[in-house]
């Protein structure tokens, strides 16, 4: 099979697979859950199975173009506690939201404007609690985000703000790290690789690769206490690099 009728095929499967669970699956969960929250769930539970639920969906999504597309995920034996943890992740792609769904803990992502803005998707992403950290004043969100923390709730950030165009990854900004700091938090550092090559920005049509996620162990409040925010955000960004260049061959 030549590599354009590979890349034709791909797409004209995934697309129409990938709108038929976005607008009939996940309606129907969200009134499925509803339903249970209002008439039998205590509501902590009723946000966990959202939370899941969108869990579920990120995964299947990124199934759906299997074997054309392949997801590997790695983690050291460090990484078998609970959490919850402040994940923080590079960014190359559209996708990498999706690709969240590997992570087996129950999540809520920070994302910009546009998420929810989405037809279904958005409204859902509501529901699951997900934060919008540029429509929240800087108190308020530190408030929320703690709360969540305390009720055992990651919480997934792509500090960078916008995908990067090359492997190359941009400066971080400070919002996940100063969380850390108010809720002396443990820190994760996800590398993801691979994304970009799926789905390279400007484009919304997938190619067929390999992507890989690597979760670093966690680095606990009493590893940064003392140091300030701006030099524990550049030593994180230092600790993905380095294991991006590695994952890559570029080391």
């Amino acid at each position: 099979m030549t590599d354009r009728l590979k890349y034709y095929l791909l797409n004209l499967y995934f697309y129409p697979l990938f709108l038929f669970f976005s607008a009939f699956v996940i309606p129907v969960l969200t009134i499925v859950i509803t339903i249970l929250g209002i008439l039998v769930l205590p509501e902590r539970q009723t946000w966990r199975r959202f939370r899941r639920a969108i869990n579920w969906y990120g995964k299947i999504v990124m199934a759906i173009p299997f074997p054309f597309i392949r997801v590997q995920y790695e983690h050291s034996e460090k990484n078998d506690q609970d959490g919850p943890f402040i994940i923080v992740c590079n960014h190359r792609s559209a996708a990498d939201a999706f690709l969240m769904g590997v992570l087996p803990y129950e999540l809520v992502q920070i994302v910009n404007v546009w998420p929810f803005r989405l037809p279904v998707l958005g409204q859902y992403a509501k529901f699951a609690g997900y934060l919008n950290i540029r429509m929240m004043q800087y108190d308020q969100f530190i408030t929320k985000a703690s709360r969540l923390l305390e009720e055992g709730v990651s919480i997934v950030f792509f500090p960078e703000g916008t995908r990067s165009t090359d492997q190359t990854m941009r400066n971080f900004h400070s919002a996940a790290f100063r969380l850390a700091y108010a809720a002396k938090a443990s820190i994760v550092p996800l590398c993801i690789s691979g994304s970009d090559i799926i789905m390279p920005k400007g484009s919304a049509l997938l190619r067929s690769g390999m992507v890989k996620i690597r979760q670093l162990p966690p680095i606990a409040w009493n590893d940064y206490k003392d140091l300030t925010v701006f030099a524990f955000k550049n030593r994180v960004w230092k600790i993905m690099d380095r294991e991006l260049a590695m994952m890559e061959n570029r080391a």
